[in-house]
């Protein structure tokens, strides 16, 4: 496997974001790859077609022979949480996916208990009518629309279920690749970012610098491990496994701008069907990490998802830190220097 160096020094063009955040056109190019590198791949994960089958992290675990993980980071039993269909509880150095189970609920009072696109007049159909799910097909009817909040048997309260499938998001300015001191952590011209458990010395220090809070360090050797995109896979022409399992296409995987292009389209044609809430998470690349590998469409707020609603790259006021670490040198060094000078008077 070959490294690069992780030093986020190498950056170029005119633009001085590029050296910690905002856009950068071409990752693995700024890594030092060459110009034949094959294109930025990523996940486009549409959170209104999951229906938490949990196939994904169960492909993710097979493929990557991850141990079993409960609740509780105790891998000799199989752990249940108790307070959700969720027994994964969140991303950790064992569980490299993890299908978020949302359930939400209000009083209402609805005259018949419907389902479809929130604020669509008529059109409405009912409960016991499946969704229909046409792959490749942006308008077509989906969970987007069954997901809409369904009336209870008292008839004075609504639920509905909101499903995503979360993972490491790949990062354009990836903190935890910037702060790794023994390059265990590096680039694939592919453009994901990949741990090397055989380097990482199990210091720590990129786990709390991923502002998602992804990485995870292992109990028993402190080693980190996360997400690597199936980069044996990938460079093996295969797709990762949990887009191979995922039966309803939720997650989607294929060359990054292709996918931004395709999320953009749906996020349209929801909002078309007057499907309320949806938004496109980590497809800008103005955000606080130049955009993400791995984005979602999502129905609610992030925070529902347990996604941070405005996530920055941590590593980005490095300069300013710097600069305000030498002025504050500069006037310690000034101040000594004039004790003396008032002594030698």
């Amino acid at each position: 496997m070959t490294t690069i160096s992780s030093a986020s020094t190498a950056f170029s063009g005119d633009d001085p974001r590029n050296r910690l955040f905002g856009p950068v056109p071409d990752v693995a190019g700024e890594r030092g790859y060459g110009e034949d590198h094959p294109p930025r791949v990523g996940f486009f994960t549409d959170t209104s077609v999951c229906i938490g089958c949990k196939a994904c992290e169960v492909a993710c675990k097979e493929w990557n022979t991850l141990p079993m993980d409960d609740a509780e980071g105790n891998r000799a039993q199989l752990g249940l949480t108790g307070a959700s269909y969720d027994n994964t509880g969140m991303l950790g150095a064992n569980s490299w996916r993890h299908v978020a189970f949302v359930e939400q609920s209000r009083a209402v009072d609805l005259p018949m208990p419907t389902v479809g696109a929130p604020g669509s007049a008529g059109g409405q159909r009912p409960l016991e009518d499946p969704p229909v799910v046409h792959p490749g097909v942006p308008a077509s009817s989906t969970t987007a629309e069954q997901s809409a909040p369904q009336q209870t048997s008292s008839g004075d309260r609504e639920i509905r279920w909101l499903m995503s499938s979360d993972v490491c998001k790949h990062c354009t300015h990836a903190a935890c690749l910037d702060v790794c001191p023994t390059g265990s952590l590096f680039r694939t011209e592919f453009g994901s970012v990949v741990v090397q458990e055989d380097i990482c010395n199990g210091c720590g220090y990129c786990v709390p610098a991923c502002p998602y809070g992804v990485i995870d360090q292992r109990q028993d050797d402190g080693r980190v491990f996360k997400c690597t995109l199936c980069y044996d896979r990938l460079t093996d022409g295969l797709q990762p496994a949990c887009a191979s399992a995922c039966p309803t296409e939720s997650i989607q995987f294929g060359d990054l701008d292709e996918l931004r292009a395709r999320a953009d389209a749906r996020l349209a044609a929801l909002q078309d069907k007057g499907v309320e809430g949806a938004r496109l998470y980590g497809h800008d690349e103005d955000d606080g990490v130049g955009g993400a590998g791995a984005f979602f469409l999502l129905l609610d707020e992030p925070e529902v998802y347990g996604l941070p609603p405005d996530p920055v790259v941590t590593t980005r006021d490095l300069p300013s830190m710097w600069r305000h670490v030498a002025a504050g040198a500069a006037m310690v060094v000034g101040l000594v220097a004039s004790a003396f000078a008032g002594r030698r008077r």
